[in-house]
């Protein structure tokens, strides 16, 4: 493992530092000391703080007090050591140089901060002497390994928990070959009992499809990691992949034992996704339960709009998850402990492909539990394409075309840019509105009813996170779409326009035929 530029720099130089302390004047030590690339201070004989440089205050996150009682031996608010027992300031490494006058150095140390952070560190303690070698002080040398260590203590569990996933694995593969073995067995010596046959032949070919889902999973969580699996996106009912995931899911369910409770929004949702991933994502969820409630459980699925959103959600009142467990939950190879048969747990890669799929579509999952015995549940969240009434009509080529106009409502601070687009939007073909500033798109939009909002963030009397709120409380609004229009394109800028209820973000200036596009895919209703 590569080490710190500090760590690399004090093997090589804390000796010279030594030699330069003993034999220097005060003076000259502390201007070595304040501009060495690690922290440093000195105490006197009686382990008085006499002198610290800028990082030593910052690993302690405190500047002590010189020459004080009060501060003495060590400016650290609290000290632990690697087992993570307390150390008396009296036990540091600072103490015990000065008390048994002799030096400790590379002695790991746990500092504790006011604030309650830690910071690892090496701690290098020696003695001083003056001329006549009698002990005057000591000097300490602290090297900040926390990152170091951090990044150890990873590597660490990545390795165990890749361990643990070979060893997993090799068990999963196990499992399907014992039977399919016994199955060629049982036709190889019933070769007449077509009953015991045609039961052998069905039991391998279940196994079979196990060990090709297993398979397929590993390959596909190696194509999201290297970005080559290929989205096939169309405007989709979102029922429709559930009802795929519910027909793959049904007969482990069934076999288990377990109530299943389905609610589906009663009007169409249309989604802009692979259906055939999105089935996979929600199939995976519901295995997942299955798997982990103990028989003759209860799974609920629900799919509900929430503003901009479709919220799919999959609950059970199977194992649940500790605490502590659940910001880990869709990592790779990870395992919950549980009171079933090691045999259902699976590969630990279920959650994590199911939230790199979920990611593609521009989505966000969360995994929720009250703890072990409490159930769980996951939530899918997907940006909803909205559908005005509107009429289409085939071309001769068979692509689709809209047959009548937009209501297109744009809003900018610049006049310029806004009459420009509006411009443009209607030789398009489209009805449009403007407005210039936030009160006005509200106002605008109420008495408009448009089917887009084009909307700028940047809005005098009312900015545009605030006016799609306002436009979003409309007992109207439920079938406009609200894309942002503007300058600002960093994620934190994309994370707030969403909060404030827009379906979409772009960045200005807009490419007319990216929006047109955008436009059309999102208004499209499938014939």
């Amino acid at each position: 493992m590569t080490e710190h530029k500090t760590d690399a720099w004090e093997m090589t130089h804390s000796k010279e530092i030594l030699q330069a302390a003993q034999g220097g004047t005060d003076t000259q030590l502390r201007r070595l000391l304040q501009v060495i690339p690690v922290a440093a201070y000195t105490c006197d004989a009686q382990g008085l703080i006499t002198f610290f440089n800028e990082r030593a205050a910052a690993a302690w996150g405190r500047e002590p007090k010189l020459n004080d009682p009060a501060d003495h031996f060590c400016g650290s608010f609290k000290m632990f050591s690697t087992d993570g027992s307390l150390i008396p300031h009296e036990e540091c490494w600072m103490a015990l140089a000065l008390q048994h006058n002799k030096g400790f150095n590379e002695r790991e140390v746990v500092v504790e901060r006011p604030d309650g952070s830690r910071r690892t560190v090496l701690a290098h303690a020696n003695p001083l002497y003056d001329e006549a070698d009698r002990l005057i002080g000591a000097v300490n040398i602290i090297v900040d390994i926390t990152e170091r260590k951090q990044a150890e203590d990873a590597e660490r569990e990545a390795s165990r928990r890749k361990s643990e996933f070979l060893a997993i694995l090799a068990h999963e593969l196990r499992n399907p070959l014992a039977p399919i073995r016994n199955g060629l067995q049982i036709l190889r010596l019933a070769e007449d009992d077509k009953a015991a046959a045609a039961k052998a032949r069905g039991m391998m070919e279940r196994q079979l499809q196990h060990m090709s889902r297993l398979i397929d999973d590993l390959l596909d969580l190696s194509r999201i990691a290297n970005g080559k699996i290929e989205l096939r996106k169309q405007r989709i009912d979102i029922a429709s992949a559930v009802q795929d995931a519910l027909e793959t899911s049904g007969p482990l369910i069934e076999l288990l034992g377990h109530k299943l409770t389905v609610s589906i929004h009663p009007k169409p949702v249309y989604v802009d996704a692979d259906r055939t991933r999105l089935a996979q994502i929600f199939a995976n969820l519901l295995n997942n339960s299955a798997k982990f409630t103990p028989h003759g459980g209860h799974i609920w699925l629900a799919v509900e709009q929430e503003g901009s959103d479709v919220v799919v959600k999959v609950r059970d009142d199977g194992v649940g998850i500790p605490t502590e467990m659940l910001p880990k939950i869709f990592d790779m190879f990870t395992q919950v402990d549980s009171s079933l048969d090691r045999s259902q747990g699976g590969l630990g890669i279920g959650l994590n492909l199911v939230r790199g799929l979920v990611g593609m579509h521009g989505g966000r999952i969360e995994a929720h539990s009250d703890g072990p015995g409490m159930g769980s549940e996951f939530i899918v969240r997907l940006s909803v394409l909205f559908s005005p009434d509107r009429g289409y009509a085939q071309d001769k080529d068979g692509s689709t075309r809209c047959s009548s106009a937009y209501r297109v409502l744009v809003v900018d601070d610049n006049e310029d840019s806004a009459d420009s687009l509006s411009m443009l939007l209607e030789l398009m073909g489209h009805d449009t509105r403007t407005a210039y500033d936030g009160l006005a798109a509200v106002e605008t939009a109420t008495a408009f009813r448009p089917n887009v909002i084009l909307l700028d963030i940047g809005l005098p009397k009312l900015n545009g996170y605030d006016a799609c709120r306002r436009i979003r409380e409309q007992q109207w609004e439920e079938t406009v779409v609200i894309i942002a229009l503007t300058g600002w394109g960093q994620d934190e800028d994309k994370c707030r326009s969403k909060e404030a209820g827009f379906n979409f973000h772009m960045v200005k200036p807009v490419d007319p035929a990216a929006l047109e596009k955008l436009m059309a895919g999102l208004l499209m209703v499938p014939s």
